[in-house]
């Protein structure tokens, strides 16, 4: 009998505990992958959204939630600045482009958000592509109750070009603040895999100017996004306005500034990946105590295969191989874990950044974890190997009663 023909029968003759084996490696072969894909392209995705703004200016205080807030829409804005603020920076030398932004209602859950039609035409998301408006519609005019919609947010909220809405003050939503202003969209964004596919872009003036706001702020602003013309201009602006000024701050550089917030939850992703090792050295051992503790009613087979001319090199090399399998079945599952985890966290994360991962990118990891798993199975085969090799023959013939 050849090498795989005995591998098979031996792994379809224990069906039942190569399945369950092989489930546990799946899970860890999955959870370990799915974690490592989920850190590695959300701190690639992050900090590529980033590179269409150098830095971020913003009322006093913390450097994080004004680069969250601004450019993410996920914290709450840290204080207002005063227009003659954005107009100093926006005619400042260093400054490249300076887009003003005002925050502060949401329309049923997703952020509205105040800027300027320059945010469209000036920026780069990406190397030579800008925020572009879906065929049938166009930008918002400054001076008008419209409204651009981002596709996530125009796709979870139903809005097409021609429909009308009322903000809802804050940045939770709660039916009894609804707005007076009737605002009309105009335009659907193009997807763009950023932050603003799931916000709602309407002219700042209609920010300043909307009933219920503060008559006093009408031409206040939440931060100024800013592009500067060279990195020495960013860190001079840094000395000028946080070491010696006490009243703004600017977050510069922003991929800094995230890359940090990173390195301080990067515990939270070995925990789960020392929970895929813990489960994946749990489910090794498992191979080996279900082949080891299977060895005694296979005793009078491996003295068969003995005597039927079979040598101790290749009943050692069944055993192996077929630990080997288990773990190759378990990482042919892990792979579908791993899709099935990674499709749910990125549509999360999808839902609460507009921030997009790629279920379908390719990295080491996908090769080494499950090549790893079947190591580390083949290892967990060899000690019932060994046993398996010094099964005395002639012993183990004789027929069972």
């Amino acid at each position: 009998m050849t090498l795989p023909l005995i591998v098979y029968r031996s792994l379809r003759q224990h069906a039942f505990s190569t399945l369950v084996t092989a489930g546990s490696l799946a899970l860890a072969g999955g959870l370990l992958m799915s974690v490592w894909m989920v850190k590695a392209q959300a701190q690639k995705s992050f900090l590529r959204t980033t590179t269409a703004f150098d830095a971020v200016l913003g009322a006093r205080g913390s450097k994080l939630q004004l680069v969250l807030n601004a450019i993410f829409h996920l914290e709450a804005s840290p204080g207002n600045l005063a227009w003659q603020d954005y107009e100093f920076i926006r005619h400042h030398p260093a400054v490249k482009t300076a887009i003003p932004i005002a925050v502060g209602d949401n329309l049923r859950g997703y952020r509205i958000v105040g800027t300027i039609p320059e945010l469209f035409t000036d920026v780069e998301y990406a190397p030579g592509r800008t925020y572009a408006v879906a065929p049938g519609g166009r930008l918002f005019s400054p001076d008008a109750k419209e409204a651009v919609v981002g596709s996530f947010a125009a796709s979870r909220l139903g809005l097409r070009v021609g429909d009308t809405f009322h903000p809802f003050h804050g940045l939770a939503y709660d039916p009894s603040a609804q707005h007076a202003d009737l605002f009309t969209v105009v335009g659907i964004l193009e997807p763009s895999n950023t932050p603003l596919d799931r916000v709602v872009l309407i002219p700042i003036k209609g920010v300043q100017t909307m009933s219920g706001h503060d008559p006093r702020a009408a031409t206040d602003i939440s931060a100024v996004l800013i592009k500067l013309r060279s990195s020495t201009a960013g860190f001079m602006l840094d000395i000028m306005i946080n070491k010696q000024g006490n009243r703004l701050t600017l977050a510069y550089p922003v991929g800094a500034i995230l890359a940090d917030l990173f390195d301080k939850i990067s515990w939270f992703d070995r925990v789960l990946a020392l929970v895929a090792y813990l489960v994946a050295l749990v489910a090794a051992a498992s191979v080996l105590a279900s082949i080891y503790n299977s060895m005694n009613s296979r005793k009078r087979d491996i003295a068969i295969l003995r005597a039927l001319g079979a040598g101790r090199g290749l009943v050692f090399g069944a055993v192996v191989a077929e630990s080997a399998c288990i773990g190759a079945l378990g990482a042919l599952g892990g792979f579908g874990v791993y899709f099935v985890l990674m499709e749910a966290v990125a549509r999360v994360i999808r839902a609460q950044t507009g921030v997009v991962l790629s279920v379908g990118e390719l990295h080491p990891v996908l090769a080494l974890a499950p090549a790893g798993l079947v190591v580390l199975c083949a290892l967990g085969g060899v000690v019932p190997a060994i046993k398996a090799y010094r099964i005395p023959v002639a012993e183990n013939l004789a027929p069972v009663s």
